[in-house]
């Protein structure tokens, strides 16, 4: 079969085609990571502006509570277009971002607190309508690839941290105040450039689909390849200024090459979409042939069976002397309409309709309106209503699963900047471990998209049961980190990188199993909601307030002239302060019993997945739960209701 022209046609065509969605919605995300290199220039918000670790920990609360807090997104997803969307995220990351920037080097006056935690809120909520607008986009494009589709541009995310840290090295070298004004000017150039392209586009049947979102897949894992090398090579060898800006170079490109997928899967819809037609054509002949075959049956059989026709004209007039017989309630009576009831004393107008006549026992409004929501109670994989959804017990539990889930995971990955400085890790060695839950949160997005849609299609193996065990997995990183090792920040960053990044696409793609596509862009906020809370909980009531506390301890020893028993090879530096009076905090006890708390929190976590997991096995075991309901008994709504 002849290949299309690359010629001005068939550019239209590429330019207003899904694949090209799918492309800039990856350069988008590509660079969208802001919010999770928070490791970086968190020491420098700590040192210019005198933050203690609680305080710090606070704004990065209010950083989650803006990453994850996408309800308003949902809702304008629902009534505009998503490149509305998009450009409101971009106009409020460049606010959020270059307001922190200005007060941390100091070019207005300090800012209070509140304003501090507005701009990071503000700044982080455009992660929030970067990722409705994509993810809500591409899951609607592609409803049959939906693993592959979030494994994909979820996991993008993830690359993004490491993307923007090398960018970083390039441009500003060292200096950490300009990573958050890298963070504030690059997401929304290149979101403004590429937000015009995405849109919602008719779904087609693509036989070769799952082979071009493979192509896209071995492509990002190339580029997560070659930034694991460079990150080994920092920490071996010295690069300098121009080895940084060619490396960039290098990511650049190699981020610009999926554009050469979508043009060849355009080709390949092409030719799929004419093997269709041919397929439509050869099976519309063949039962145009049968429909002949049977209605040249029914015709025969039908004139066989009729009765002797009667005397001309006997029956037209029987039929018509009937209905002038038939009274005017007869006759609505006869086509199925309420007769009205007997007359009272021979009074012909003394009448009521059946219909108009009212039960004493009769429900009140609100009452019928209660019966009628819980008996129009959806089935697992139809389409919930925004009501229905949110007083389902399965997206209750899911939620609680993220509180645990994400909100210990991302405690552990927003404080390895203190973790490492408490254990006596260098900058760079800081700098590569934030690199490195960056790449192995990339291949735990994308694994768990991909793995779980190969094991549901072909085992029916159920995405919760694996939900189930990457929120297992993070308490092997918490107990690292709980009795740090040699090298326990390098191992303990891949593990919690891959137990977060795992943990989105299978929340997001059970959501959309369990509760439908057609408000998909609203429910797909829900779980997101559980980061901050976690957070806040985790982050802030525990890990800030320990450090702290700790911390005291040791600076209270340190004044008496006592000893403090750090207990540990790798420790170095002065307790209680540094340079500019931040609170410092050294040793394995600064974090012990913070992460063990972590453990605990996770394994709860972990029994409470196993719980959805036992309500929804049947769920999972239909061949099309997927894509299709399944059908249950009026018992199995009831017990989705309780």
């Amino acid at each position: 079969m002849e290949k299309k022209p690359f010629n001005r046609q068939f550019i239209m065509q590429v330019l207003k085609g899904r694949w090209m969605v799918v492309v800039v919605c990856l350069y988008i995300l590509a660079f969208a990571g802001g919010p999770y290199v928070f490791g970086i220039y968190s020491e420098a918000i700590k040192a210019e502006l005198q933050y203690d670790e609680e305080t710090i920990d606070t704004l990065s609360f209010f950083k989650d509570l803006g990453n994850n807090v996408g309800i308003v997104s949902g809702l304008l997803n629902e009534i505009l277009p998503p490149w509305i969307v998009l450009g409101v995220g971009s106009c409020m990351n460049l606010f959020g971002f270059v307001m922190m920037w200005m007060a941390v080097t100091h070019r207005i006056a300090r800012p209070p607190l509140w304003q501090m935690y507005l701009y990071m809120t503000v700044g982080s909520n455009s992660m929030s309508f970067f990722n409705t607008g994509v993810v809500v986009t591409c899951v609607k494009n592609f409803p049959e690839s939906r693993g592959e589709v979030l494994g994909l541009v979820k996991g993008i995310i993830g690359l993004s941290t490491a993307i923007l840290t090398q960018i970083y090295h390039a441009l500003y070298a060292q200096n950490t105040e300009g990573m958050i004004l890298l963070l504030g000017w690059l997401p929304s150039l290149v979101t403004f450039i590429c937000m015009f392209v995405v849109r919602p586009t008719k779904p087609v049947e693509d036989k070769k689909e799952g082979k071009h979102f493979f192509s896209f897949l071995y492509l990002a894992l190339f580029l997560a390849a070659f930034l694991m090398l460079i990150i080994i090579v920092e920490n071996q060898v010295r690069l300098t200024s121009i080895s940084y800006k060619i490396i960039g170079v290098i990511i650049l490109l190699l981020v610009g090459l999926n554009v050469v997928i979508a043009i060849r899967a355009e080709r390949g819809s092409d030719a799929c979409e004419e093997e269709n037609e041919k397929e439509l054509k050869d099976q519309g002949f063949k039962t145009c042939s049968k429909k002949q075959a049977v209605v040249h049956n029914d015709e025969t059989s039908l004139q066989s069976s009729i009765q002797p026709p009667m005397k001309s004209g006997q029956g037209g007039r029987e039929s018509v002397e009937e209905k002038e017989a038939m009274t005017p309630a007869e006759e609505s009576k006869g086509e199925g309409e309420p007769a009205s009831i007997a007359k009272s004393n021979g009074n012909p107008s003394f009448s009521i309709s059946a219909y108009k006549l009212e039960d004493p026992n009769e429900d009140s409004k609100w009452i019928r309106t209660v019966k009628h929501f819980y008996k129009s109670w959806p089935q697992r994989g139809e389409d919930f209503s925004i009501p229905h959804a949110m007083l389902s017990l399965d997206m209750w539990i899911v939620f609680v699963v993220a509180t645990c889930g994400i909100g210990a995971t991302l405690t552990a990955i927003d404080n390895v900047g203190q973790i490492g400085a408490s254990l006596g890790y260098s900058a760079v060695s800081i700098s590569t471990c934030v690199s490195l839950i960056s790449i192995w949160n990339f291949l735990g997005r994308v694994g768990s998209g991909y793995i779980s849609e190969m094991l549901l299609r072909r085992y029916r193996f159920p995405r919760t049961l694996l939900l189930m065990v990457v929120v297992g997995l993070s308490c092997a990183g918490h107990l690292i980190l709980a009795f740090p090792m040699r090298g326990a920040l390098y191992t303990a960053s891949v593990i919690e990188g891959l137990s977060f990044g795992a943990q989105w696409p299978i929340l997001f793609a059970v959501i959309s199993e369990l509760f439908g596509l057609k408000h998909y862009a609203t429910l797909y906020n829900v779980a997101p909601l559980a980061a901050p809370l976690g957070s806040y909980l985790l982050k802030v009531r525990v890990a800030g307030f320990l450090y702290d506390r700790e911390a005291a301890v040791q600076a209270e020893a340190a004044a008496g002239g006592k000893a403090v028993a750090l207990q540990h090879w790798m420790v170095s530096g002065r307790v209680g302060g540094g340079s500019k009076r931040e609170v410092v905090c050294v040793g394995p006890s600064c974090f012990r019993l913070t992460f063990l708390i972590m453990t605990l929190v996770s394994a709860l976590g972990t029994i409470i997945a196993g719980w959805l997991v036992l309500r929804t096995r049947k769920f999972y075991r239909q061949p099309t739960s997927s894509s299709a309901p399944i059908t249950s008994s009026s018992d199995d709504k009831a017990k989705e209701f309780v």
